[in-house]
């Protein structure tokens, strides 16, 4: 599958900033969301290639949103790499649990992030 558009989670600006300039200069097109069900509207209408999803959100947390994202019939097929700063064994075996195909804990490095554009591709 060829990715061409990335579609970035995260409720911090400052992170989405980060991860948006990393994205976008490799030549991605982006979409950006700042909550959970932001990005569930998004993704159904626009369909992304991937998602980097954060985990620690108000309302709807990444791994709901995750859930969400795979009982759908119209966004299940959408790879979702969770990015996130809970950092332990058991977050990530959770997120890999609830659809996820990946897990980057913050700080990232673009290097990681176009590491798993390449993987899923």
């Amino acid at each position: 599958m060829a990715i061409n558009t990335v579609m970035l989670v995260d409720d911090i600006p400052a992170h989405l900033d980060q991860i948006t300039e990393i994205v976008a200069t490799a030549g991605y097109q982006t979409i950006t969301a700042i909550s959970g069900q932001e990005a569930i509207d998004k993704a159904k209408q626009l369909k992304p290639d991937i998602i980097f999803l954060d985990v620690v959100m108000p309302d709807l947390d990444g791994f709901a949103t995750c859930r969400m994202l795979r009982d759908d019939d119209a966004t299940k097929n959408i790879p979702v790499v969770f990015v996130s700063s809970k950092d332990k064994e058991a977050d990530k075996v959770w997120g890999q649990m609830q659809g996820g195909k990946a897990y980057i804990t913050k700080p990232f490095s673009a290097e990681q992030i176009i590491e798993q554009i390449n993987n899923l591709s």
